[in-house]
C-alpha cells in the first residue's frame, strides 16, 4: 500500500511510502483524501520517510491535500522529507505553503 493512515482525536496521520510519480499520484491522492473525508481532521501529518523518488505528481498530491484541509479549516504539515523530495518541493516553492519538518 503506498498510503498508511492512522486517525486519533481529530488528527489523520498519513505515511506515503515507495514513488511518487505520476503512475501512482492519482492512487495516492484518493487515498489521501479519502481518508480526510472519512475522519475529518483538524490536522493532517504527512510524512514521507518511506518515499523514495517523488516528481512534480508530488508536488500537487500535497497542494491538493492541502487544499481540502483549508477547506475544512484544519491545518496541514509534511514531515521526514527525504532529500531528493525537499529538493523538488522547494524548487516549487512549497515550502513557502505548506509546514515542512
Amino acid at each position: 500500500m503506498a498510503v498508511t493512515c492512522k486517525a486519533e482525536n481529530r488528527a489523520l496521520y498519513a505515511a506515503i511510502d515507495g514513488e511518487v510519480d505520476h503512475h501512482r499520484a492519482r492512487q495516492i491522492l484518493g487515498e489521501l483524501v479519502r481518508q480526510i473525508d472519512l475522519t475529518m481532521p483538524r490536522h493532517l501529518t504527512v510524512d514521507l520517510g518511506g518515499v523514495s523518488f517523488m516528481d512534480s505528481s508530488g508536488i500537487a498530491v500535497l497542494l491538493r491535500a492541502s487544499r481540502r484541509m483549508s477547506e475544512l479549516e484544519g491545518t496541514m504539515e509534511v514531515v521526514h522529507v527525504p532529500e531528493q523530495a525537499s529538493k523538488v518541493l522547494r524548487a516549487a516553492g512549497l515550502d513557502r505553503l505548506i509546514k515542512f519538518e
